[in-house]
């Protein structure tokens, strides 16, 4: 089935797009809601960043600006677009139903735009899907945390075996942070034919977050 992938440029909805493609999915696009056309909603990934993802896995991506206001209406009619090209569903890295929606959400905008949800990620255990990110290979960092949670410090941490055991030492993270206690920026991996490698990076905080701005980063070959 030809779909495109909701991209937030973090770990799950990449790692759903990878799981997509591996069920014999035809990934056309991903589409990354901008809070401006600077940054991605929530995660605050730059611009030229989701494009540098886009270009190093080989796949185009679309960003679609927003406000929340207006958030499900401009959602609903970048699908429509996407769908009048011949895009069938909707990949999203979901493990839960989505923060500031009602349960069922996305199969009710799915149901209405008429395309078919595709959720690898559904009701499955947070710690065994960080698991086999890290086991598949993906490489990500952090780029927003709660600071009431984890530590500035946590900022630019790999998603690696060491982070996964001291997550499990806290206990009051979710492995995933799907409770919004932190975001990530994935720069490297199995669907990626390029790497990112962030050369100078800025943490600021903000309004009880910590974020990483990346200032500078470059993409690079792969070596075997």
């Amino acid at each position: 089935m030809k779909v495109v992938a909701s991209w937030s440029g973090g770990k799950d909805s990449c790692f759903a797009c990878y799981k997509a493609i591996q069920e014999g999915h035809e990934v056309s696009h991903l589409l990354t809601m901008m809070s401006d056309p600077s940054k991605s909603n929530f995660h605050m990934i730059c611009a030229d960043v989701l494009d540098a993802q886009s270009d190093a896995i080989g796949i185009p991506i679309i960003k679609w600006t927003t406000t929340p206001s207006t958030y499900e209406q401009d959602f609903k009619k970048a699908l429509r677009q996407l769908k009048a090209e011949g895009v069938e569903g909707v990949v999203t890295g979901d493990v839960f139903d989505v923060a500031m929606h009602e349960a069922g959400w996305l199969d009710r905008i799915c149901k209405e735009v008429g395309l078919i949800p595709v959720r690898p990620l559904w009701h499955r255990d947070t710690a065994k899907i960080l698991d086999e990110f890290i086991t598949a290979g993906f490489k990500a960092v952090l780029v927003r945390v709660k600071t009431d949670l984890l530590g500035m410090d946590w900022l630019g941490r790999e998603i690696n075996r060491e982070f996964f055991d001291d997550l499990c030492r806290l206990g009051t993270v979710d492995p995933c942070g799907e409770h919004g206690e932190f975001h990530t920026v994935v720069v490297d991996g199995p669907i990626f034919k390029k790497r990112i490698e962030i050369i100078e990076s800025e943490k600021v905080r903000l309004d009880g977050y910590g974020r990483l701005v990346i200032k500078r980063f470059t993409v690079k070959p792969k070596t075997s």
